[in-house]
């Protein structure tokens, strides 16, 4: 098992544009620190404040998902905005979410999940796992075992580059699933632990796992 690194803080980025456009902010975000992320589609057919919120309105979109340290993270967002021109309408948008786990080819862990004041004392994660398309069903399975009481797979593309010394540097793959599980806290290393074990994800491009802390949560039936 690798070591876990608590040196450096890390977040997500995500980025929603127009279709089509995904690769070309892969390309403008690998040339500034970038290894490697994850573009899935997105069509805004339902009503949805959810999918209002992202963008996602009546109109294909493209979702890319890239990890990096806070201070690329910082540097990728600029140069896209100007690239990209995100604050014109209908340009797209861009938007960051610290980072709390990931293991993988590199593992980083933080001293503890922050919360803001004012939340119930029953907490939520989100644990997102990135694996071969076709694996998906064993990451829900994994996790159920621990506990997990529901998922939602989406059926994705990949673009990277193997260099096991970075986050997020496993080998991509054309075809991926994202699963998105949200699980109370208390059982959030547990559900990880049997991904981990199932999947196999510590070993180089076994897949990636990230743990975001949820401060609101709506529609969750026990």
């Amino acid at each position: 098992m690798n070591a876990v690194s608590q040196a450096t803080d890390y977040e997500l980025i995500y980025v929603i544009v127009n279709h089509g456009l995904g690769s070309k902010v892969m390309q403008k975000a690998k040339q500034h620190g970038i290894t490697g992320g994850t573009i899935y589609l997105g069509r805004g057919t339902l009503k949805s404040r959810v999918l209002e919120f992202f963008g996602i309105t009546d109109e294909r979109k493209e979702i890319v998902v890239m990890a990096a340290d806070t201070k690329t993270a910082d540097e990728v967002i600029d140069v896209l905005d100007k690239e990209f021109h995100f604050k014109k309408p209908h340009h797209g948008i861009a938007f960051t979410l610290p980072v709390c786990e990931v293991f993988g080819s590199t593992s980083y862990k933080c001293d503890e999940i922050h919360t803001e004041r004012g939340v119930s004392d029953t907490m939520y994660n989100l644990v997102t796992t990135i694996v071969d398309r076709g694996k998906g069903e064993f990451v829900v399975d994994a996790a159920t075992k621990a506990g997990a009481k529901g998922a939602t797979i989406v059926h994705a593309r990949g673009s990277g580059i193997h260099e096991t010394s970075r986050v997020f540097a496993m080998t991509i793959e054309p075809e991926k699933e994202m699963v998105y599980i949200i699980v109370k806290s208390d059982i959030t290393e547990a559900v990880v632990s049997s991904i981990r074990k199932e999947l196999k994800i510590d070993e180089p491009g076994m897949g990636i796992i990230f743990v975001q802390s949820v401060n609101s949560t709506y529609g969750l039936h026990e």
